[in-house]
Parts: structure tokens; sequence; C-alpha cells
């Protein structure tokens, strides 16, 4: 989600009194007003309960803080921030990781929002901290507790296609105030005529390889991770299982915002990429994202499978394809496809390792491959 890690407002001073605690499932519905009131966006209870409930890791470790609050005299919540558990692999060596989640904190009491990450950063038996949709804000407090920019990745912009010229047209005018369809006919002849003369409707050759869509992981996902998993020791890898990807995506797939395509050869999985739709709702923006791209085999099978998810949100009036955060072997790939390129309001993914060995060998740049599918970017 584009959900910031921290949000402030200009409120008046805040009463001295506040509690903090750990969080229930009960706190649902005041975490749930906290972030509306700020226009987070927030999933249901059943959503919400799944991210702990049903999350493989969370069942091996039932006492898991699901995250800590911050509670007024007044006993209103003014502060929240998740604690998700996940796996990593680096080395053969599994990794327990914790990605903090929708971050939010009244600005009356800005001032104890360190203490929120604070218990997030002193949970004794995480092996590796993950924040990856981190604003302003929180960018510092992160760096206070010494968390670091991934290094892998351009985590301060992102790249994306125009797939319907007016609908992003009208959302980009909304972006600055600007309404009305008038205005947004010309803008969009523009763009279309800016992208064609650019060659970057002509760039979408799929090397005749046609992707299969998938509306569940079967067998052939643990399969693949399996193989993955060994082919790529040398990395830090999120955890793929089979598992692990049904969790993550149950939601959207059900509802049909997600994605998964796949390039097989014969029976056996090759490459697979998840796409999942994440709108920006103030502007009216229709979005699908790329969260994740993983091959068996050549980097390059990722351009069929991008070109076919361009087709397809053409269909679908979708207004545009995003992606950001790829190492350089995919964005190579990405950027041949002549994307346009946005900045970012801060660098999104920060990460902490709980011991030095781990955080010297984590700060050279080859031994990541960063995406969306890591922290709660796409949860």
């Amino acid at each position: 989600m584009d959900t910031p890690n921290l949000i402030t407002t200009n409120d008046p001073a805040a009463k001295s009194a506040i509690m903090f605690r750990p969080a229930t499932f009960d706190d649902y519905g005041r975490i749930a007003e906290l972030g509306g009131r700020y226009s987070l966006e927030a999933e249901s209870y059943e959503q919400w309960v799944h991210l702990w409930a049903n999350n493989p890791v969370y069942q091996e470790f039932p006492d898991w803080p699901i995250g800590w609050v911050l509670v007024n005299e007044d006993k209103e919540m003014v502060g929240h921030i998740g604690n998700v558990p996940l796996l990593c692999e680096f080395e053969n060596r599994r990794l327990l990781a914790s990605a903090s989640r929708a971050v939010v904190v009244d600005a009356r009491y800005r001032t104890y929002s360190f203490q929120l990450f604070r218990n997030f950063f002193k949970q004794k038996r995480v092996n590796l901290f993950l924040a990856t949709t981190v604003n302003e804000q929180a960018a510092k407090a992160n760096q206070v507790f010494r968390a670091e920019r991934v290094p892998a990745g351009s985590w301060d912009k992102s790249v994306f296609w125009i797939t319907d010229y007016q609908g992003f047209s009208a959302s980009l005018l909304a972006m600055k105030d600007l309404h009305g369809k008038p205005l947004s006919y010309p803008l969009s002849a523009g763009l279309r005529l800016r992208d064609t003369v650019a060659g970057k409707w002509f760039k979408t050759r799929r090397n005749g390889i046609e992707p299969d869509y998938c509306t569940e992981f079967d067998e052939r996902f643990e399969d693949f991770w399996q193989k993955l998993r060994l082919a790529s020791a040398h990395r830090l890898l999120a955890n793929r299982s089979r598992e692990t990807l049904k969790w993550h995506f149950k939601h959207p797939l059900k509802q049909g915002r997600a994605w998964v395509l796949t390039v097989n050869r014969g029976s056996e999985l090759v490459a697979y990429a998840i796409f999942l739709r994440q709108d920006n709702a103030a502007l009216s923006l229709k979005r699908m994202r790329l969260v994740d791209f993983q091959t068996l085999e050549d980097v390059e099978l990722l351009r069929p499978i991008l070109c076919h998810a361009l087709a397809r949100c053409r269909r679908d009036g979708i207004h545009i394809v995003e992606a950001m955060g790829f190492g350089p072997e995919k964005q190579r790939v990405i950027d041949s496809l002549s994307p346009h390129r946005r900045a970012l309001t801060s660098w999104r993914y920060f990460y902490k390792a709980a011991d030095s060995e781990l955080a010297e060998k984590l700060k050279n740049s080859q031994v990541w491959d960063p995406s969306c599918f890591d922290g709660d970017s796409s949860l």
C-alpha cells in the first residue's frame, strides 16, 4: 500500500498522561478509526486479523505481539505500530524478520512516537527488521534506531506506463486541483502523442512467449521456491513458499485485485510475476503495481510478462502500471520498455540487522533482491 509509516497533524498541545501497551485484536476498531482520521485505507476486520492469525510465522510464535498502541488519559487511542512476523533466508540460514506496518501517531503526541519504534526495534528474537512503506517523518525515526537504507534498488522513485490516457490525465489534473473532463482531453492526446513519438507503444514485444494466468498458488510454486532458495543462497530472500504466498495474497486474489502471471516449460514453472491493484482513491487513479518477479532462468522473461500485463490494463481501463525498487538486472528490463518516471517523497525501504556479522554482509548490494513483496508493501 502507499500508506505512510508515520502521520502527524497540527493539533493543539497534547495532554501529558499516556500509556503504551501491546495491541490486541480487540483494538481493530479504534486503530481503524485513528488511521481513518488521516485518510489511511483500512482493511476489513477479517483481512486485518488474517495478517497474524493465518500467518504461518505467527502460528509458529503464538505469543508474537501484533503491535503496540498509545492511549491517552481519556482512553483515546492516539498512536499505533503494527508488527508482522515474516521469514527470510540468507546463506542457508533462516532469519526471523519483523515488518512494521501502518504506523500512525496523532501530532499532539508526536514526541512519544519514538517509544513506538523503540518497542518495535527492541524485540530480542528478531534477526531482521524491515520497514518498506516509510515517509519523511518515519525515515527520521528509523534512522534514530540505526536502520539503514536498503542498498539495492531506487526506493525514492518509481517508473510507470500509461495504459489509459484519459483516466490518467483526469487523475493528474485532480492532483493539481484542476478538475473537469474538457481539460483532460487535450492533455490525454498530448501524452499519447509524446509516448507514440518516443516509441513506448512499439517496445512491447513478447518474444513469442505467452504468459499464463494463475488463480491460485499450486504445487508448482513450492517446487519453484525450493529450487530458487538453493540457487540464490547467496542472496537475502523473503520466504516465497507456497504456504506463504497463499497467506500473503489470499484476499487480493479472492477479490480479483492480484494477477499472477507465469512462464512454464511444459509442466514446470520457470518464472512468475505478481501484480497488485493499488489505486489512489483520492485522485481516482486506477493503478496496477508489479510487486514481485522471480525466475529460474533468464531475467528477460520479465519482458513478455510486463507486455502482457500492459495489454490487459489497456483493455481493462486501468490507468497506469507501476514498478519500483527492483535491483539492477530486473530494472534494466523494466527500463527497456521506456517507462515514465516520478520522484517519491522519501526513501521507502529501511532495514536493520540484529547482529553485527549479518549487518556487515547486508551492506553489500549484491546480496539483495528487493521488491514490494518484502515487508508490508504488498500486504
